[in-house]
């Protein structure tokens, strides 16, 4: 089931073209699960019309959620080829040991909310950092049921559905983040705009395990990532259990799954304004938003 925030509500896709209002009290998906985590409510809603895929405006699928939490190197590309270089300019003596660490752990950070937008908002380079904005495309998770100590056989289980993002980072305020004690990842990570989010959930039950999905990110046409989430270094599941571990998480808990090999820092290539960004994930759609000052 796909299921849609528009601007007149909550609807589901009869088919790839053809949206279906729900007569629900929510705002926002995100409001939806927090009433009924399982979704059970979408079998029983009337409907107070159809509208065109193309006519409707989207919201991101999550508006506010409690929390937003980034996967940190969780594809063996991105991880071997590109994270291996900066943590060996960081720690020139234990760069491999810190890779290996992180191929055994699973690493997360938090964002604020504020910084999800649409699907097709405009990605705001920020005024406070505008000169090394990047692109990430990641597949990411909303949580249905909540709960603590989750264990990774149970996991996904609490998974509402999934959905795609964009991992916008300024890399300038992410090194400081990476070598002071004064800044961290969300301020490189979290400003407003930076966690584009949509076009729609799809439910969980529309997914296979082990997970295989196609995820691509292009800028101005030029295909600049691409790869399989079978190419994930942690699953899914051993991620969001890992989360659980030092957070209860909520329904409509938003969590990005990490990003493959590709990104704009290690090719010199920065947003910048005018650009269009576009992502796409099989099963899930394409999100395209296009860089502005």
């Amino acid at each position: 089931m796909r299921l849609y925030t528009t601007d007149v509500g909550i609807a589901k896709a009869l088919d790839d073209t053809t949206l279906a209002l729900l007569d629900l009290p929510y705002t926002d998906i995100g409001a939806l699960l927090a009433a009924d985590p399982e979704l059970n409510s979408v079998a029983t809603a009337t409907t107070t019309g159809n509208i065109n895929l193309i006519d409707a405006t989207l919201l991101a699928p999550v508006m506010r959620p409690s929390k937003v939490y980034c996967m940190a190197a969780n594809y063996h590309s991105h991880l071997d080829d590109e994270v291996a270089q900066i943590m060996k300019v960081l720690n020139p003596d234990g760069g491999d040991e810190d890779i290996q660490a992180l191929k055994v752990t699973p690493s997360f950070f938090g964002v604020p909310s504020s910084a999800i937008s649409g699907p097709f908002d405009p990605i705001r380079l920020p005024e406070i950092a505008p000169d090394q904005v990047d692109y990430e495309v990641e597949l990411a998770v909303v949580i249905g049921i909540g709960g603590k100590d989750l264990s990774a056989d149970t996991a996904w289980n609490h998974i509402a559905g999934l959905t795609l993002s964009n991992d916008v980072s300024a890399r300038d305020l992410q090194a400081k983040a990476m070598n002071s004690q004064v800044f961290e990842f969300g301020h490189a990570k979290g400003l407003d705009s930076f966690k584009p989010l949509g076009p729609c959930l799809v439910t969980r039950d529309e997914f296979s395990l082990p997970l295989d999905l196609l995820i691509e990110a292009r800028v101005n046409g030029e295909l600049r990532q691409s790869e399989r989430t079978t190419g994930m270094v942690h699953d899914i599941a051993s991620a969001i259990a890992e989360i659980s571990r030092y957070f209860t998480l909520f329904p409509g808990d938003v969590v990005l799954t990490g990003s493959p090999a590709g990104v704009g820092f290690f090719q010199g290539k920065f947003l910048q304004a005018g650009d269009v960004v576009e992502m796409s994930a099989e099963g899930i759609g394409s999100i395209r938003n296009e860089v502005v000052r």
